[in-house]
């Protein structure tokens, strides 16, 4: 245990960590705050008079105008919303939203916006997957909201995974647990949950740094032909230093996602974190949670996968000489999911990128976008999501590399 403590004294210490923890922190206040400035709308007032709002002070007329839809998500709040929207459009012979007089919509639509949110997936036709405009979505054939949606979910089955039975059916099964009917508490939006993932995207390539030299430092001065002939210098030693990068790299992650959450519900108010993560994103994602839950979620895998690739960074460490080789390459594996999901076709890279560690606190290759899709690896008559797979993948990633760390410290050569 001691040995332990003065191992983390010591990678804490060290200047660069120290420069590298307080920009954490900065990013995580800068971030938190960021998404609070970017609403923005325009409205009417009782007098008529064109009215421009930004900011924090947006988000609040927003949470003002469509408190009264607030609660449950029913068929007859939903229909009656669609009814209320093309009486609007008629009432200005307007084919579509876009086409409303100056500051119409944010007095007469933002209220019942949130209800309009899935419409078009209700309406998609089931063979094509195309919606109707929206003055031919008939109201009268909205009689049962979520019987559409989950008829919606099936014909999504047909149409992404047509020679995989076992998808269709996990997609729909995962659909009819999800709690009914939804919630909408208005406030929070896509921006806060983006930089929330930004942040876990910033803070796993802060962790790679910190971590490349925990073993290639001592390689550089020739300490390590010191340590090797201590009691403890070699197996025990090397464990001792995974645990501390584990240790600070882990804490780092879990207090900014933390000081992220609080600084970021607070601002946007802490009830609006009950809405329905489908309401937020498609009307017929998977994941049967709210906000809130989903945060959580998304934190907890991220911070899997940061200590996966914080052991891969320690093997890397452990093998290089050169502390800038070491550190080149965890940087380069912190992208390089990315990469491969740009760069390869969707059928292939869903294969390749998760086996990546860095790929679940990625951009576009995150645990955030990978549970709001319709993402399956198909094994036959078996199907796993692809988001559980690269939870099992970083679940084993962590001890596989932290053991093939110590096998080349333990048996390197000089």
């Amino acid at each position: 245990m001691r040995m332990l403590k003065l191992e983390i004294k010591r990678v804490i210490k060290t200047r660069l960590t120290v420069i590298l923890l307080l920009l954490a922190l900065g990013l995580t206040f800068l971030l938190a705050w960021l998404p609070t400035t970017f609403p923005g709308l325009s409205y009417l007032d009782e007098n008529g008079n064109y009215v421009e709002l930004k900011g924090r002070d947006a988000t609040l007329y927003e949470k003002q105008v469509q408190a009264s839809v607030a609660g449950d998500v029913t068929t007859d709040k939903v229909r009656k919303a669609l009814e209320d929207y093309q009486a609007v459009l008629r009432k200005y012979n307007v084919e579509t939203s876009i086409e409303l007089p100056e500051g119409v919509y944010g007095t007469e639509i933002l209220p019942m916006e949130p209800l309009l949110h899935g419409l078009s997936e209700a309406y998609a036709n089931r063979k094509t997957g195309l919606a109707p405009a929206v003055m031919d979505r008939d109201p009268e054939k909205l009689t049962d909201y979520y019987v559409m949606l989950e008829e919606r979910v099936e014909s999504i089955g047909r149409l992404e995974q047509p020679d995989h039975p076992a998808a269709q059916k996990a997609e729909v099964d995962a659909y009819q647990k999800i709690d009914k009917p939804y919630q909408f508490y208005p406030g929070y939006n896509q921006d806060a949950m983006d930089y929330q993932l930004l942040l876990g995207f910033l803070i796993l390539c802060i962790c790679a740094v910190i971590s490349a030299p925990i073993f290639t430092s001592d390689y550089q001065t020739g300490a390590d032909d010191i340590l090797w002939c201590t009691k403890y210098g070699r197996g025990r030693l090397a464990w001792i230093k995974i645990l501390s990068a584990l240790i600070v790299t882990s804490a780092t992650m879990a207090l900014c996602s933390t000081l992220y959450l609080v600084i970021s519900d607070s601002l946007f108010g802490w009830e609006s974190t009950k809405t329905s993560i489908q309401m937020l994103y498609s009307i017929v994602s998977l994941p049967n949670m709210n906000i809130a839950q989903f945060q959580i979620f998304v934190a907890i895998a991220s911070l899997l996968s940061v200590l996966a690739t914080v052991c891969m960074t320690l093997l890397l460490s452990a093998k290089c000489k050169n502390i800038m080789v070491s550190l080149s390459g965890a940087l380069i594996f912190c992208v390089i999911p990315i990469v491969l999901y740009m760069a390869l076709p969707q059928n292939i890279g869903n294969w390749i990128y998760p086996l990546f560690p860095a790929s679940g606190a990625g951009i576009q290759t995150s645990f955030l976008y990978n549970a709001i899709d319709f993402k399956y690896l198909n094994f036959g008559n078996l199907a796993i999501w692809l988001t559980d797979a690269m939870l099992i993948v970083c679940i084993v990633e962590i001890p596989l590399f932290s053991f093939l760390a110590v096998h080349s410290y333990t048996h390197r050569k000089g």
